[in-house]
């Protein structure tokens, strides 16, 4: 059994919330920036585990932040969201595009909800790379909840040490290691290729 590299999505091949779409979230919302980055981050991880929708979600948010959003305003919200989103690192995607054609294993592990995901899906080919995509939305786990270790081994059908798993987040990498896996930090493209130069690749 070869090794496996599984990758988080966010922050490793697509990139955090730009400002613009940081800023352009809080004014379609019409609240002040810091209760609603509050209620945002609060509320977020049932919303990426699919234990809500999209307006489900956007509602609790308008709840905790003592207002209602219209039908219409949750649409745009659901947009903006999406769009700060939206950016990916071309960079990464070449590196990705290089590992598939070189034989590599990979696997992607993501905190995302649905509408997220299926923007995804229709706008970024190279997903197709992935041999098992792990979209928390769809899968009822979302890192760094033990389940969506466990999920994306049983997928895999391959031993947890097998594994390399690719993040930008401390408590991501801490719990993949704690179900056995192995954990690269993630910080930048170069630093990831030296790694896996220099990383096993566990093929007997």
């Amino acid at each position: 059994m070869r090794r496996t590299l599984l990758f988080d999505m966010f922050g490793v091949i697509a990139r955090h919330q730009s400002e613009d779409g940081r800023a352009r979230l809080v004014a379609t919302a019409g609240v002040p920036e810091a209760p609603f980055w509050e209620a945002y981050w609060g509320l977020r991880q049932p919303y990426d585990r699919g234990d809500v929708t999209g307006p489900g979600y956007w509602r609790r948010v308008a709840e905790a932040l003592g207002t209602i959003f219209g039908r219409e305003q949750v649409a745009r919200l659901i947009e903006a969201d999406i769009a700060s989103w939206s950016r990916v690192d071309a960079t990464m995607v070449t590196l990705i595009e290089e590992l598939a054609a070189a034989g590599e294993r990979i696997a992607l592990l993501s905190n995302i909800p649905e509408e997220l995901a299926l923007h995804y899906e229709a706008r970024h080919a190279w997903l197709r790379h992935f041999q098992v995509r792990a979209f928390s939305c769809r899968i009822g786990h979302a890192k760094p909840e033990p389940g969506a270790y466990r999920w994306c081994l049983d997928a895999l059908e391959t031993e947890p040490g097998r594994v390399l798993f690719v993040d930008d987040r401390e408590e991501n990498i801490r719990a993949a290691e704690a179900a056995g896996l192995r954990g690269h930090l993630f910080t930048t493209p170069a630093a990831l290729r030296e790694a896996l130069r220099t990383e096993p690749r566990l093929s007997a």
